[in-house]
């Protein structure tokens, strides 16, 4: 492996202004949840041409002319950081060359095989501000070969990696004398940002983007395996399982994938959880900034407001459109698409350093603690074929959507709606949603499990995210969802409140109780929750998956559980719809095959079956 680190030897063609926009238009991910070519082929080019004696040329005017800038600013280097246990982290680093303390910002690559390099635009802009600069790969991180790869196993943000952050702050303190020290980390780096702030005194502000607060109900929630967004990081670390993982962690992955010692599990990811660890975060009083998205599928956004919200530091929640690294994605690779947009998602997570680490005045001091945005309030028009004027069936946001302020999550929910579920009329018909009062007699609504339905949390893994940040969330055909595997309640058409902005405001966290049973000893209860408009089409608002075990035969147990949170806005006319089936792609579900599931309602003084939806 080549030990310093340099890429000239990997760059063969140029890029072009049309590849940037491409990259400027999409982000960080392909399609296909791989990393986008496009936007790792821009990253090394930039690194090479802040190697010595690097071409300019092979860039479009504005990113030469930043990358002309830092070189007269900056002084680049590709060291490799030696760890406590020998191993030789491959790092960037851009220090600055005006006399005098300078803030740092580490910042420890996101899980990708490509490592530092796909983020250096970041690490100019970073520089171009006054900072000195380090990133560097996780240990085991990488395709082999590639400079930007580090040595050794992949320690899933363990011990390892927060003894390797703070080797990283040796290094950085030994060679530039900071005046102050801040983490930015984008997915698996935020989760070490974290870690390496609660357990290193010297790191004095975090940016922890696209994160988790607890790893373990991240991998495991509700008896839940959520088997596809391991299996999507697993085939992101450049290498197989055996070439990445050490025994003791192939050995975690092995009883996940097969669903045996979870316990054992769970407190693996648990040990790996920045919410483990808030003691030592709220003593040192670190101030740490949170981006996350509603329809995160890697880091599910109930774990990380339960983390954000045990904070007693300086603090900032973003809460945004989308799903993992969509966001930030973009301004971590690439400038704006267009001139005079602004990445605001990178914007305000870089204004957090600046006050944190320069004592900038810059309004950071006076933001509210949240920000929610809330879910498809923009405006879009139809994207028209340039040569045709016909629509490509995909949008364009010309209005952003609506951002909401609070100083606290607590503020969040200011009313709870009590809605029963009734019976239905028989013969597969829809039951319904109706304010919640005593039930006269109880009811019961059978479907045959095991089959997926159209009522699905999403298509892919950041891939259908992607399409809600940019205006374009999925369409679902409620008369598709098949209702021999799934049940289906909803409300009458809604209308807006008096003093009322919308239908129904939904605001925090949704809850739902009722009454299984099956023919089988398990059942999964899969609960979604969509937002149906006159024809019949809908929009999701959320979900959440329960795996009932343990079950006898032909025995009622009461479950409840909570769905993910939501800032959601139900247009008048449109109805809420609840569907519960028993399978998704996403998660590792206990239902049986062609067995019967049944829902049912108790009715008596407790309302039986009842969705609670948080209103704000």
């Amino acid at each position: 492996m080549p030990e310093d680190n340099t890429f000239s030897s990997f760059i063969t063609e140029a890029v072009t202004e049309a590849d940037v926009a491409r990259v400027a238009a999409r982000g960080l991910w392909a399609p296909d949840g791989t990393v986008d070519p496009d936007a790792v082929r821009l990253g090394q080019t930039l690194t090479a041409a802040m190697e010595p004696d690097g071409r300019t040329d092979l860039l479009p005017d504005e990113l030469a002319e930043l990358v002309t800038q830092v070189r007269g600013i900056a002084l680049p280097g590709f060291p490799r950081i030696e760890t406590t246990d020998d191993i030789r982290l491959s790092a960037f680093t851009l220090r600055q060359l005006a006399p005098g303390a300078h803030p740092l910002v580490v910042l420890p690559a996101g899980w990708q095989p490509f490592g530092w390099a796909p983020f250096m635009y970041a690490y100019l802009t970073l520089a171009a501000k006054g900072y000195h600069v380090v990133a560097y790969t996780p240990r085991g991180l990488g395709i082999r070969g590639l400079p930007s790869t580090s040595p050794g196993f992949i320690d899933v943000a363990g011990p390892d990696d927060w003894a390797d952050g703070s080797a990283v702050v040796d290094f950085a303190v030994e060679r530039f004398g900071p005046s102050a020290i801040g983490f930015l980390g984008e997915s698996y780096g935020s989760g070490i940002s974290q870690l390496v702030a609660a357990h290193d005194d010297r790191v004095q502000a975090v940016v922890a983007l696209s994160t988790w607060g607890n790893l373990a109900t991240c991998l495991y929630d509700n008896g839940v395996r959520h088997i596809a967004a391991v299996n999507a990081l697993l085939a992101l670390t450049g290498g197989t399982v055996e070439d990445k993982f050490g025994e003791r962690n192939r050995g975690i992955l092995a009883d996940f994938q097969a669903g045996r010692n979870m316990d054992t599990v769970v407190a693996w990811g648990t040990r790996r959880a920045p919410e483990s660890y808030l003691t030592l975060t709220n003593e040192k009083g670190t101030p740490t900034f949170f981006s996350n998205t509603w329809h995160e599928g890697l880091f599910a956004a109930n774990q990380v407001l339960r983390t954000f919200d045990a904070l007693d530091v300086p603090k900032r929640l973003n809460m945004w459109i989308g799903d993992h690294a969509v966001p930030e994605g973009r301004g971590l690779v690439a400038p704006p698409a267009r001139p005079g947009d602004v990445n605001i998602p990178m914007q305000e997570a870089y204004a957090w350093l600046d006050h944190h680490l320069k004592g900038e005045r810059n309004g950071v001091e006076d933001w509210p603690a949240i920000s929610n945005q809330v879910m498809f309030t923009y405006r879009t028009v139809p994207v028209r074929d340039p040569e045709t004027g016909q629509p490509t069936g995909e949008n364009e946001i010309v209005e952003p959507a609506l951002r909401e302020t609070s100083a606290d999550w607590s503020e969040i929910t200011t009313a709870v709606e009590f809605l029963a579920l009734t019976g239905g009329g028989g013969g597969g018909t829809d039951g319904g949603l109706v304010p919640a009062a005593p039930a006269a007699e109880g009811w019961e609504r059978a479907f045959i499990a095991g089959v997926d339905t159209e009522a699905m949390a999403m298509d892919k893994i950041m891939e259908t995210g992607r399409a809600e940040w940019f205006g374009n969330p999925k369409i679902y055909d409620t008369r598709k969802i098949d209702r021999t595997h799934a049940l289906v309640w909803t409300t009458e058409p809604l209308t807006v409140p008096p003093s009322g902005t919308a239908a129904r405001r939904v605001r925090g966290i949704p809850r739902l109780r009722l009454t299984v049973r099956s023919t089988v000893a398990s059942a999964t209860l899969i609960a979604h929750l969509f937002d149906v408009a006159e024809d019949d089409t809908a929009r999701i608002i959320t979900h959440e998956p329960l795996n009932v075990e343990g079950l006898t035969p032909g025995e009622d147990r009461e479950v409840s559980w909570e769905l993910q949170a939501a800032a959601y806005d139900i247009p008048a006319g449109h109805r809420l719809m609840l569907v519960i089936d028993s399978k998704d792609p996403l998660y590792g579900d206990v239902s049986v095959v062609w067995t019967q599931t049944v829902v049912s309602s108790s009715g008596g003084e407790d309302g039986g079956a009842v969705l609670e939806l948080p209103l704000g």
